[in-house]
């Protein structure tokens, strides 16, 4: 009996220490935030790989919710409403409408979920912090962690969605001034490449 007191006093004891970093956490994912939605831009580099994916390697552009990211085998624009999507082996261009949650690959999408329906934990070292968000509901994501440098920008996203873990590596990040024309489909571009409107 007198163990089983101890191990709840233990337990009370940790409670307030989890509160504060469940706080802490969401604290610092606001900083990311704010960080990854500057109002200018944003660009990085990344590598891809796992969930079932072969591994991939490309560059991202972001503003606000729009974003343009690009790989050797495809590039997807989205402007805030509409997604094109070219892939190069085919020479195709689907076009559909989809809010930014949907954005399989929209930062704006993974830096905003940890505001409702997760929990948040944090651990950290000399140089980065990394969020651990564990779904309390029915979420397409179960767990994710997102690491950011001293400057609290991301510098890798780790994802469970149920086929295994993807885990997404951001190199380079930096803010940048960039036109709202970045994140639209230039047909002139792709004059031989067939468009397919889904919308």
């Amino acid at each position: 009996m007198k163990r089983i007191i101890t191990m709840i006093m233990l337990a009370l004891s940790f409670m307030p220490i989890f509160a504060d970093n469940a706080a802490e956490a969401r604290k610092t994912l606001d900083k990311v935030a704010a960080v990854v939605s500057n109002k200018g831009g944003a660009s990085a580099s990344f590598s891809i790989s796992g969930g079932g994916i072969q591994q991939q390697k490309g560059t991202i552009a972001i503003k606000g919710k729009k974003f343009c990211a690009q790989t050797p085998a495809a590039t997807m624009w989205f402007d805030g409403k509409t997604q094109w999507t070219y892939v190069k082996a085919n020479n195709e261009v689907n076009v559909s409408n989809a809010s930014a949650q949907q954005q399989t690959m929209n930062p704006y999408a993974f830096i905003n979920m940890y505001k409702k329906g997760y929990k948040l934990s944090m651990t950290q070292t000399a140089k980065t912090k990394t969020i651990h968000m564990h779904a309390t509901s029915r979420q397409t994501i179960k767990d994710l962690y997102v690491t950011v440098n001293s400057a609290n920008e991301p510098t890798q996203i780790k994802m469970n969605q149920g086929k295994g873990w993807t885990v997404i590596n951001i190199i380079g990040f930096k803010k940048k001034s960039l036109s709202d024309k970045a994140f639209t489909f230039n047909a002139k571009d792709y004059p031989k490449a067939e468009v397919i409107d889904l919308r």
